[in-house]
């Protein structure tokens, strides 16, 4: 097969590298994986705006945002779109949108009535492109994700803790939240959490920093959490964090806390199973597909359930030892070579059909 993917999100100097939230990750992986796992085939990538070879057989769009023209507005050549989730048409409360907003999504919705299959990354998602886009479930593939391979559990040397701790200003013990700040991610609840169980929380990724933002629906929980971290010594935003220190934060955490009110897919949790972090969650959207009986459930709206659990989970060693275990074990049920070669079948299903 001689396949073309669009890895516009991954070239700084186009207008999607900006547009689209992390799909950077997704396309990246997705090409190396497809190009190490399936030699076989020819992967052309492009960007859009790109003269494109006669010779290519399929298009692979890893991305889609509803409020955004991330589609081309012709298409000639069979397509495969990556929708990773729809979270904001879910939750149009906590996500509401302009006239421009509502416009381009209906322009975005009638573009992929033209696409062949559709990859998304759950069950959960699936059934909200049906039910959403109108789409037939028969054109709708559920592909898994996978944490990189450099987030497993790992031996921390004394100097290198030692330099971890100073570097980040680290508590001796500390839970750990990696993501964005969007409405679903539930953040204000989780801060209001921390504090009452009074246990230090530490809050990674790039958008947690962000001095830029402007008063919004979108961005109330930022800006709260933001005033609580400048009020409170327990909360600590560190922003972006390179991916070795990263590892290595999952490794030294107590518990990871992802209390989301929805996810298309929930990639931190597996990354903090991978590196053998205890996980409490939600049973929201995703999340129960990706975890199984390997973390600790809560009811994400409920504050004093989450800080008993982060108390539990800083205080019971035993407990924290077992869903270590647990985590780690589910974590192996993921891998790129899997969503590789999921993809490809995809790719394949295209191709034969008329």
């Amino acid at each position: 097969m001689i396949i073309g993917i669009d890895n516009s999100p991954l070239v700084s100097t186009h207008k999607l590298a900006h547009k689209i939230r992390g799909t950077g990750f997704y396309t990246k992986n997705l090409i190396e994986s497809l190009k190490k796992y399936h030699p076989e085939n020819e992967y052309i990538l492009f960007v859009q705006g790109d003269k494109l070879p006669s010779s290519i057989e399929l298009l692979h769009y890893p991305y889609f945002d509803p409020f955004f023209l991330s589609l081309p507005l012709l298409k000639k050549v069979k397509s495969v779109v990556t929708i990773h989730d729809l979270t904001p048409l879910v939750f149009p409360k906590l996500f509401p949108v302009g006239i421009k907003g509502s416009i381009k999504y209906k322009i975005q919705k009638t573009l992929v009535k033209n696409y062949e299959a559709f990859i998304t990354d759950s069950n959960s998602s699936k059934k909200d492109i049906e039910k959403i886009m109108h789409i037939s479930p028969q054109d709708i593939f559920s592909v898994y994700l996978a944490a990189g391979e450099h987030f497993k559990k790992i031996n921390i040397s004394e100097k290198r803790r030692k330099e971890l701790y100073s570097k980040y200003t680290l508590p001796e013990t500390f839970v750990l939240y990696v993501g964005d700040a969007t409405p679903n991610k539930n953040l204000a609840r989780l801060v209001d959490s921390a504090i009452l169980a009074n246990v230090p929380l530490l809050l990674v990724g790039g958008a947690l920093e962000n001095s830029n933002v402007k008063i919004h629906p979108w961005t109330k929980d930022l800006l709260y959490v933001q005033k609580i971290a400048k009020e409170n010594k327990n909360i600590r935003i560190l922003g972006f964090v390179p991916d070795d220190d990263l590892v290595a934060l999952y490794n030294l955490a107590s518990v990871f806390v992802f209390p989301s009110l929805y996810e298309g897919f929930g990639l931190p949790v597996l990354e903090a199973a991978s590196c053998g972090c205890p996980v409490i969650t939600s049973k929201s959207g995703s999340l129960p597909e990706v975890m199984g009986d390997a973390a600790y459930y809560v009811n994400p709206e409920n504050t004093a359930e989450i800080a008993q659990a982060i108390r539990v989970f800083v205080t019971d060693g035993k407990m924290r030892t077992d869903y270590s275990k647990k985590a780690i074990s589910q974590s192996g049920k993921f891998s790129w070579k899997a969503t590789a070669d999921a993809t490809i079948k995809v790719y394949e299903k295209v191709l034969k059909e008329a």
